[in-house]
């Protein structure tokens, strides 16, 4: 099937849905605790491809590969420490099977590397290039649409992973920050300061995910509306997490809860929405009812 690109279709004025959570519904669906997703694409690859079925069922338009901490700094000390690249491109191929005669979009998502940079952590900035550097090119070498550089919270390191994606990729870039410190992230960044930092790195869409609550990342939202033009990308969380007898997180709000505030999202200018943590295929599928609403 012959599809339209992701540029094409923001610039065309698409209301575009992504999806939804992929730890929390791994977890509900098996993951152990303690196991990194990443695992599943090689041990459970089915797993992955039907939580992606589930998504597209519900009404995603863009899927995100299973690499949030696909990087090789971050699977340091795990069962698949070294296969980083091996790990992306079997996760690109899985999302693109499942989007296969759909018009749906593949994400590449590329997460935070777990390490501070230096001189708070260890890591210098040149690691932190070469790491997310390997990770763009082998998500851009296994087909994605886009790169989505996504939950990050301290500007060195957003500007790290976007130079390093720029330098292996021509591809679109998504750049999205966590404010899980209500209306800053962990460093301290403000939504506006952020928008006016990644439009000079040229990105292609600026976003907000993951976070506390829906009332705090609409109020991000709305500020970084105020002082950037490109594209938003919004994926807030079902709410913050509580922890059941078992020691697994759940999430309060309802799908109906969460759709009921998704064409809000879309008002306060967000072009491009889903949901992250505890957002499972029935919130997505609240969610995309509300924006198709709006088209």
């Amino acid at each position: 099937m012959s599809k339209i690109s992701f540029l094409q279709r923001l610039q065309a004025g698409d209301l575009l849905v992504s999806d939804g959570a992929t730890g929390t519904n791994l977890l509900a669906r098996g993951l152990p605790r303690g196991q990194s997703p990443e695992n599943w694409i090689i041990d459970q690859p089915e797993q992955i491809l039907q939580l992606h079925r589930d998504f597209l069922a519900s009404g995603s338009d863009i899927i995100l590969t299973s690499t949030f901490g696909g990087s090789s700094i971050r699977l340091r000390g795990t069962s698949i420490e070294g296969r980083a690249v091996e790990v992306n491109q079997r996760a690109a191929e899985l999302a693109l099977q499942a989007c296969r005669d759909t018009p749906a979009l593949v994400g590449g998502s590329i997460g935070p590397l777990g390490q501070l940079l230096k001189p708070l952590g260890r890591l210098t900035p040149e690691e932190a290039f070469a790491s997310y550097a390997e990770q763009a090119r082998a998500l851009s070498e296994a087909g994605v649409d886009l790169l989505v550089i996504e939950t990050q919270f301290d500007l060195a390191e957003a500007t790290a992973a976007i130079q390093a994606a720029h330098s292996v990729s021509s591809l679109p870039i998504v750049a999205s920050f966590s404010y899980d410190r209500g209306k800053r992230t962990m460093m301290g960044l403000s939504p506006a300061k952020a928008g006016a930092e990644l439009t000079a790195l040229k990105v292609d869409v600026i976003g907000i995910n993951c976070g506390r609550s829906l009332e705090e990342n609409l109020a991000n939202l709305h500020e970084l509306r105020q002082v950037v033009s490109l594209p938003i990308w919004f994926k807030p969380n079902a709410g913050l997490p509580s922890v059941d007898d078992k020691g697994n997180p759940f999430y309060d709000l309802t799908p109906k809860q969460m759709g009921e505030q998704a064409a809000g999202w879309v008002a306060a200018g967000a072009q491009i929405v889903g949901g992250c943590c505890g957002t499972s295929p029935a919130h997505l599928y609240q969610i995309a009812q509300a924006v198709k609403a709006e088209k």
